[in-house]
């Protein structure tokens, strides 16, 4: 998997970072998305606001914002074809290799390791996983999906070593 960092906080240690694409890295892993690329990008909570209204909507800053890329499918191809031939639907899929960004507030995840009594390193690896799970199709809009997902990214931290 191929990660683009970007820091504009100028805060995020070498060691977070690396532990962010260690866990992207072993997230990819555990549901078959290995050959993918995305970027994480670490921003204030002033960014964060901005974003969350432009994208969301919400004039609040939030911890992470998912932005998953959908890419259209070829102009010879439709939804049904790539439904009805899963070897069609899985050269598309490795032809569309980028699956999208995160952002993530540095300064949110801060003041929630704090609120949850929990280490910023344990915070910052929850938002991580918790966006890659969002632009991989993931949700928790409704009591199965919530279920689904929020299991899953236990799963894979707990996995990974990052416990509450």
């Amino acid at each position: 998997m191929y990660v683009e960092m970007i820091d504009e906080t100028g805060q995020v240690s070498e060691e977070i970072k690396k532990q962010t694409l260690d866990l992207l890295e072993f997230a990819a892993q555990k549901i078959g998305k290995e050959n993918k690329e995305m970027a994480v990008t670490f921003v204030t909570n002033e960014r964060s606001h901005e974003l969350n209204l432009a994208y969301r909507d919400t004039d609040r800053p939030t911890d992470v914002i998912s932005l998953e890329y959908k890419p259209e499918v070829p102009f010879s191809f439709n939804e049904e074809d790539l439904k009805d031939n899963p070897e069609l639907a899985e050269m598309m899929d490795e032809f569309d290799s980028y699956i999208g960004e995160l952002f993530i507030s540095v300064d949110k995840a801060e003041e929630q390791a704090n609120d949850y009594g929990h280490s910023f390193e344990r915070e910052m690896g929850f938002l991580a996983v918790h966006g890659f799970l969002h632009i991989n199709g993931y949700d928790h809009y409704s009591p199965q999906e919530e279920e689904e997902m929020f299991s899953l990214q236990e799963e894979i931290l707990n996995a990974y070593g990052l416990k509450r």
